[in-house]
């Protein structure tokens, strides 16, 4: 509860400290070589030439038949792009490359035992693989357009494969995350109304061979719980010659695919020309306890969006390597492994399993042996390689001109490790903000046009407008120094259509919020909530503080979880940081900061005063944390995310949830032991928690 003597701050007004950083300029290579190296493209894409500038992305398509209005207003928010239009997504990014490049390797895929050989799939190939399952899934699970399949598939070429035969038909997909356990798969399946699973039989993850088959029979189960039958899961095999697999096939429902195939060798399914808002596929949010969140993507729009950033934000050429090492169930890996760089006839590589087996060189090693150029990642995994592997990038003679970060803000000492020592100062950094929710880039410095700078991902990309409204709406203005919450003022081709089956849930979360006219059809009056916050430059460049839910209110001060982990990690010794809120009698909420050393340092009191020293300089004494915990690891999810609610729930000695998913569930009792004994040790008495409080904690990190 907020005293006579707390100040009143609202929920946009995020305490803000960061310290501007110098530009680092583009290399004079890069930009000679650029696919947007004019200053031209500025004038092209100005407000004034909102919304046809966007033809220039939709122009890098093939249509079977051209739109005749560029941006259908008339139902807000639910925007239509490129109305009238028709097109097929698969056709876009394999037929209309073979005649020119069907020898050309479309995808490399990277097997993470590195014994096994890396498989390459021209796009001829590409084409008939595609072919046949699309075949398969007509003829033998009679799919029609507009059916939804749901894909629980590992980073496998089988996923772009499967991804690529259902845009041929028309049909909806929806990749589940491969991380995820069989009930959340099976929550998506009920939603979404799919009667078709994909899945694998097994696949490897640091060095194991992981048993994935076994959640099938869960995720049918739940489905069924929910009301949605499934009639077939399709199986492919991790090892042609046998079944990777301890989990029973179910007879009449469960098939292997390559079985299935030897009725569909040679098919050939003619594209289905769609309309360019007919929805191309679901990707569903995580991280929440309600019902999930269904963002439906559009076919037009968000192909469009994904080509024109891909070409002049990327700067992908169809000569390049590009690598993204993100995994395919998540947005990033849809817009930017398969969709945007196939639809540019580039290269695109798929790597199986983690970049730090068996040994933080990894990846530098596939870099060299394969000629990657582009390379593409989260500051997750940059963290990870610097903290295991800080001067492997040293050791191989990889060259890349490009280097792009997406998924979280990526602290400054991060980033200038990135660019020094993994891209060997001969790269561009693209600093990239967006979300799930929004198709492809939001913030981005344009690589060869708009200096980096550490920290900061920059202005708004090509044809979006961002503002920073307070919470009444009024504009933040750019160098204040004050932040708020970071909204886009107009549409664009990349935004996802709706929450699947959940229109008003769309409408209340996205746009309520700073809506000036619920009954104007003018974009005008319907600017994009996104529910993060950020601080706007003088010069125009956004720094994005995390989500506004995010935040750990002391004594009235909001300050950004971001914001204190990257001021931990400015002293040496630390290689990872997470902020949590714990109780406090006196101040409300209090910090503590749990860090995790770099490899061969050792646990000290002098490392605990430097990172409370750091929060001090960097930020204020009011941000000085009320303990520093130094643990082994930090327990993270699958795709290495820390997860801050469950050592909140340590911290507050509350419940932590469901740990059984993680990727290490073992390092969560040995933080509790850790902290909880020596909190009591200390007279610290656990405090039994209100209701509100517990779900605070509860939520806290909720968007992870």
């Amino acid at each position: 509860m907020t005293t006579a003597h707390e100040p009143q701050v609202s929920e946009a007004q995020i305490s803000v400290h960061w310290r501007e950083e110098d530009y680092y300029q583009p290399p004079a290579k890069f930009i000679g070589q650029a696919n947007a190296a004019d200053p031209e493209i500025f004038r092209r894409f100005a407000e004034e030439r909102f919304p046809d500038c966007f033809k220039e992305y939709a122009d890098l398509l093939s249509w079977d038949s051209y739109w005749h209005t560029t941006l259908d207003t008339s139902n807000p928010p639910f925007w239509k792009w490129f109305a009238g239009g028709r097109l097929n997504a698969c056709y876009n990014c394999v037929d209309r490359h073979l005649a020119a490049d069907r020898s050309k390797a479309a995808l490399i895929w990277v097997p993470e035992p590195e014994a096994e050989d890396t498989r390459t799939i021209t796009y001829q190939e590409l084409h008939r693989q595609v072919n046949e399952f699309a075949s398969l899934l007509r003829e033998f699970c009679g799919v029609r357009p507009g059916d939804r399949v749901t894909f629980h598939l590992p980073m496998v070429p089988e996923l772009p494969v499967a991804m690529l035969a259902c845009a041929r038909l028309g049909v909806i997909h929806s990749e589940v995350f491969g991380g995820f356990s069989g009930t959340a798969c099976g929550e998506r399946i009920a939603d979404s109304g799919s009667r078709v699973l994909v899945t694998m039989d097994g696949y490897y993850r640091n060095g194991q061979l992981v048993d994935h088959k076994t959640k099938a029979d869960e995720a049918v189960r739940t489905a069924a719980e929910r009301g949605q039958p499934v009639d077939s899961v399709l199986v492919w095999r991790r090892h042609a010659d046998r079944c990777s697999s301890q989990a029973a096939m179910v007879d009449g429902r469960d098939f292997f695919v390559d079985e299935l195939l030897t009725e569909h060798r040679g098919a050939v399914v003619t594209p289905v020309s769609m309309p360019s808002e007919a929805p191309l596929f679901l990707m569903y949010t995580s991280g929440t306890t309600a019902r999930p969140k269904g963002c439906q993507h559009s076919t037009g729009g968000y192909l469009s969006y994904v080509a024109g950033t891909s070409k002049y934000y990327q700067d992908i050429h169809p000569e390049d390597t590009y690598w993204c090492c993100a995994d395919i169930g998540w947005i990033t890996g849809h817009s930017y492994i398969v969709y945007g760089p196939l639809a540019l006839g580039t290269t695109s590589v798929i790597y199986e399993g983690s970049p730090t087996h068996p040994d933080p060189g990894r990846v530098w090693r596939i870099a060299e042996r394969l000629g990657v150029n582009i390379f593409h990642t989260a500051p997750t995994t940059i963290r990870m390689l610097r903290k295991l592997g800080p001067d492997e990038p040293g050791k191989y003679d990889y060259h890349l001109k490009h280097m792009t970060t997406v998924g979280e803000p990526i602290e400054p000492e991060v980033w200038r490790w990135y660019h020094d020592v993994a891209g060997k100062g001969e790269a561009v950094v693209v600093d990239t903000w967006w979300q799930t929710e929004n198709g492809g880039f939001l913030g981005s410095t344009l690589p060869a046009l708009q200096p980096m700078k550490p920290g900061s991902c920059g202005p708004g990309v090509l044809g979006v407008y961002p503002v920073i409204y307070d919470e009444d709406g009024n504009t933040v203005e750019a160098g204040s120094g004050s932040a708020g919450n970071i909204c886009i003022r107009n549409p664009w081709p990349g935004i996802f259509q709706t929450i699947w089956g959940q229109p008003e849930r769309f409408r209340q979360i996205y746009y309520e919020k700073y809506c000036r006219n619920p009954d104007s059809t003018d974009w005008r009056d319907w600017p994009y909530f996104a529910g993060d916050g950020a601080v706007q430059a003088a010069d125009g460049y956004f720094r994005i503080l995390g989500r506004v839910d995010d935040v750990i209110n002391v004594a009235g001060h909001r300050l950004g979880t971001k914001e204190l982990e990257s001021a931990s990690l400015t002293v040496g010794e630390v290689a990872e940081a997470a902020a949590v809120p714990v109780v406090d009698e006196l101040r409300g909420r209090a910090v503590e900061m749990y860090v995790a050393l770099k490899p061969g340092l050792a646990p000290s009191a002098e490392t605990e005063h430097a990172v409370s020293d750091a929060i001090e300089r960097e930020i204020g004494k009011i941000a000085r944390p009320k303990n520093v915990w130094i643990v082994s690891d930090m327990p993270k999810t699958r795709s290495g995310k820390i997860m801050r609610r469950v050592i909140a729930g340590i911290s507050n000695f509350a419940d932590v949830g469901d740990v059984s998913t993680l990727a290490n569930p073992e390092v969560v009792e040995e933080i509790r032991h850790h902290i909880q004994s020596d909190k009591l040790a200390h007279g610290e008495v656990p405090r039994q928690l209100t209701r509100e409080e517990a779900d605070e904690i509860r939520a806290f990190g909720r968007n992870e």
